[in-house]
């Protein structure tokens, strides 16, 4: 029989290994992507490339764990307050129509989350430091402070639960948290990247890298396309901003940041800021 020690050993061994293998596949995958479609030129250990690999490290365990139980914690709770009859009803939809309905409100709720954290000055504080970055690529997603990751995740997230869409419980609708946790992660890693692609009248329907550089340049756009996957939400709600086929000139935010990732991470406790 093992230990206590011995199984959190294990524990945490199986997790340095999911987070490296992570890193090395969408090293990989975006590397050399952004070297041959660059964007803007910009070295691969670019300003700031290990304090975003920090958070890499960092929000892969620490902060994933906290949120997953969380997570948990308050699934249950709002299912509790969720009706019966909702629940089967949405149990009786078509598996494709139940997808869609996730995908809408979790984007929904993810929008408004994400468009408070800029919106509201205590969010803000938190949510800065990841606009900081003057140079951009596939790593700035994971450049988040915990507090911020969570805030925005449970955006997304208790809306589904709150709607029975999504399952505490064991079982397929039990995976559906999950699975549109790790997609939406994947896919932030795409529309970050120092990727020069259009996609043409797809651009109307999903967001793509060039809808999000204007989400991170530091002029007067600034403050436009929140979405993280569907561009009909700042399309509705007037905040959507995609020109032709020009880009941002700069990046970054106003607000001063410490340069590494320990006095980034207090800097929002600082209230003199």
């Amino acid at each position: 029989m093992i230990s206590a020690f011995q199984a959190q050993l294990v524990s945490f061994s199986i997790d340095v290994g999911r987070v490296a293998a992570w890193l090395c596949l969408l090293t990989l995958v975006f590397v050399p992507l952004e070297r041959l479609f660059a964007e803007k030129r910009q070295r691969i250990l670019r300003p700031q490339f290990f304090v975003d690999l920090g958070y890499f490290i960092g929000n892969a365990t620490v902060t994933a764990a906290v949120l997953s139980s969380a997570t948990a914690v308050i699934a249950v709770l709002l299912r509790r307050l969720t009706p019966v009859d909702l629940v089967a009803a949405i149990a009786d939809l078509p598996l494709g129509a139940r997808l869609a309905l996730i995908l809408l409100v979790s984007e929904f709720g993810s929008y408004w989350g994400h468009r408070w954290s800029h919106e509201l000055p205590l969010l803000w504080r938190f949510h800065v430091i990841h606009h900081s970055p003057e140079q951009v690529d596939w790593l700035t997603n994971t450049r988040a402070h915990p507090v911020d990751l969570i805030i925005t995740r449970l955006s997304a997230l208790l809306p589904l639960y709150l709607l029975g869409l999504a399952d505490a419980g064991i079982g397929p609708q039990g995976l559906t948290a999950p699975l549109l946790m790790l997609l939406t992660t994947m896919w932030g890693f795409f529309i970050h990247a120092n990727l020069k692609w259009r996609f043409g009248w797809l651009e109307a329907l999903i967001a793509t890298p060039a809808f999000h550089r204007w989400h991170h340049t530091n002029d007067a756009h600034r403050n436009h396309n929140y979405a993280s996957t569907l561009p009909i939400y700042d399309r509705l709600f007037g905040t959507l901003y995609l020109p032709g086929q020009s880009a941002p000139a700069s990046y970054g935010a106003d607000t001063p940041i410490p340069e590494g990732l320990i006095g980034q991470l207090l800097s929002p406790l600082d209230r003199s800021r």
